[in-house]
């Protein structure tokens, strides 16, 4: 047998090699891939935007400050967390707040809304009282939208308010006047309208601040805590007797004479008396950053340098003393 018989030979033995597919002609690379799993993707999101509609609604939120109505204890531009259970949940628990810039925020433009809710429904699911002191968000009975204030009264408390002193069932709340507060000016805090002008001072450090009188407060149950009173006279110093109704707390700005609250008509812009506890979103924990109104969006650098100093990480839960029961 020849060399070549014996090489035929072994050819035909040996199975031929599977080919190796190439491309298919008239088809690219792209259209050779598999196709993206829309509803897959699509599932994907839905239950991401549930999780955090649902972390938003139930447990906290983000909350920024836009007003001076808490001076000294916030100042605007402070952001801070609040917490939706400690009170327990109610039908303004699940909201959607509009955030500037963001989609859906023309239909707060057209609605007048800083956020969408669901209808009024009484009673709160596990529901508690706030403390006397307390920091909560309330949506006002007629608008919706959020203001942060003070619970200083509580249901079946007799309130009332003589030149600027809060009289609780009877007996004026102990007062303190301090040093006042020193509260830097910037963008945020200008210190330019008429009744607060007067207070801007050139401190020791060459940087221009707002001296703001300062009182503290402390309610009956021990809970301690600044307000600022530009003293007597202001549309707010004084404030029928009122017993706040059953389901109710009565709303303080620790900035006395520039707060919208609970003393203030609805008409007016205020929280139009007591607020039913349904209508509380949650209480104020603690402040996250605060910026000075400098920042822009389109220049990233000044994200940090409009951050202040010192604010984060401030507890917003008041002192509270030791004192004998009520």
């Amino acid at each position: 047998m020849s060399d070549r018989d014996v090489l035929m030979s072994i050819e035909e033995t040996v199975p031929p090699a599977p080919e190796t597919p190439g491309p298919t002609p008239g088809k690219s690379e792209a259209e050779a891939k598999p196709g993206t799993d829309w509803w897959a993707e699509a599932k994907g999101v839905f239950w991401l935007v549930l999780a955090v509609l649902g972390f938003h609604s139930f447990l906290a939120k983000p909350f920024y400050i836009p007003s001076e109505s808490m001076m000294p204890t916030l100042i605007k531009g402070d952001r801070l967390v609040v917490t939706k259970y400690p009170y327990g949940w109610s039908y303004v628990s699940p909201s959607i707040t509009r955030i500037p810039g963001a989609p859906g925020e023309w239909l707060g433009r057209l609605t007048g809304q800083d956020y969408l809710s669901i209808p009024f429904i009484p009673g709160r699911l596990f529901g508690h009282l706030p403390e006397r002191g307390d920091i909560v968000i309330a949506k006002p009975p007629t608008q919706y939208t959020d203001y942060i204030k003070r619970v200083i009264g509580l249901p079946g408390d007799r309130i009332e308010l003589r030149n600027g002193v809060v009289i609780l069932n009877g007996v004026p709340v102990k007062r303190d006047f301090l040093a006042p507060a020193m509260i830097p000016i910037d963008a945020n805090i200008p210190c330019d309208s008429d009744d607060v002008y007067r207070l801007r001072v050139t401190g020791p450090d060459g940087r221009e601040y707002c001296q703001m009188p300062r009182v503290r407060e402390t309610l009956p149950n021990g809970v301690s805590y600044d307000t600022i009173d530009l003293g007597p006279g202001g549309r707010t110093d004084d404030y029928p007797a009122l017993t706040i109704p059953a389901g109710h707390v009565f709303l303080m700005g620790d900035n006395r004479d520039q707060s919208a609250d609970s003393r203030v008509a609805s008409v007016e812009g205020g929280l139009g008396g007591p607020v039913p506890v349904e209508n509380l979103g949650g209480r104020a924990e603690f402040i996250t950053f605060s910026l000075d109104g400098t920042s822009s969006f389109v220049n990233p650098i000044s994200w940090f340098t409009a951050m202040r100093g010192g604010r984060a990480g401030t507890s917003l839960r008041p002192e509270k003393a030791a004192q004998p029961s009520e």
